[in-house]
């Protein structure tokens, strides 16, 4: 994670564990990916989202903000990035990595790092830009133009790491962790500054004022609802989000 990234998320941290909060749905996919391993390395760490409890877990965060927000359940953590894991090699059974890789500056490194130091599964919890069907790209277009630059296409990932399974991950109506396509069912919460703080896309995009204006008068004039209003009756949708696993 490049300076500006970290010093990005030591400000994004200041309410980040009460924002992002882990999705128990999203939580169980990513710890069957896991397997039974006994010692995780968890990359990009944040504030400790999706660590599975009961393993002996080590946590990699550049920023010391979102270090100080992690709750104290005996994990191990470091300050560092994935490019420079300060680890032996194979000294983990399983590895994750979730919603961080846009963030390395070297993806390809941090993948081969993760190699390195782990015998089992990795498993990435990451974004298909090539995913567009998302009704929030309609009022913010930058953000995929941000994804499509930011993201790795699918196919690297079996480049750095060998073969791979990937999996889509459905974001439930009411998902808990407030990341970018968190309210896909919850349009108004957009509106909310305080939830878009929690969104890094959000920040790196800038003057999002257009954008909003055009939500909030399509809210209360009844557009959205005839362009987006058969998504209410749906409990989970695809909007782009994927688990990557090493077999």
């Amino acid at each position: 994670m490049s300076a500006a990234m970290t010093a990005l998320y030591d400000t994004i941290g200041i309410d980040y564990a009460q924002l992002r909060k882990p999705d128990p749905r999203i939580a169980r996919q990513i710890h069957a990916a896991l397997g039974d391993a006994s010692t995780i390395l968890n990359v990009g760490a944040g504030s400790g989202s999706y660590e599975p409890q009961g393993r002996a877990l080590t946590a990699i965060e550049p920023s010391a903000e979102m270090i100080a927000q992690r709750p104290d359940t005996g994990a191990i953590a470091i300050q560092g990035s994935a490019e420079s894991l300060p680890f032996a090699d194979k000294s983990f059974d399983a590895s994750m990595a979730v919603l961080t890789i846009h963030h390395w500056n070297d993806q390809a490194k941090g993948c081969a790092e993760m190699r390195r130091v782990t015998r089992g599964p990795i498993v990435f919890l990451t974004f298909d830009a090539g995913h567009k069907d998302f009704w929030l790209f309609d009022y913010f277009p930058a953000l995929l133009t941000l994804d499509e630059a930011a993201m790795p296409p699918m196919e690297r990932y079996a480049d750095w790491l060998g073969k791979v399974i990937i999996d889509p991950v459905p974001i439930p109506y009411d998902c808990t962790d407030g990341f970018l396509a968190a309210y896909w069912r919850r349009p108004a919460a957009y509106l909310d500054e305080r939830v878009r703080r929690a969104m890094s896309s959000f920040w790196k995009i800038g003057d999002v004022s257009e954008g909003l204006a055009r939500l909030k008068a399509d809210l209360e004039d009844g557009t959205w609802d005839g362009r987006f209003g058969h998504l209410m009756k749906m409990d989970a949708l695809d909007c782009g989000y994927r688990l990557v696993r090493t077999v």
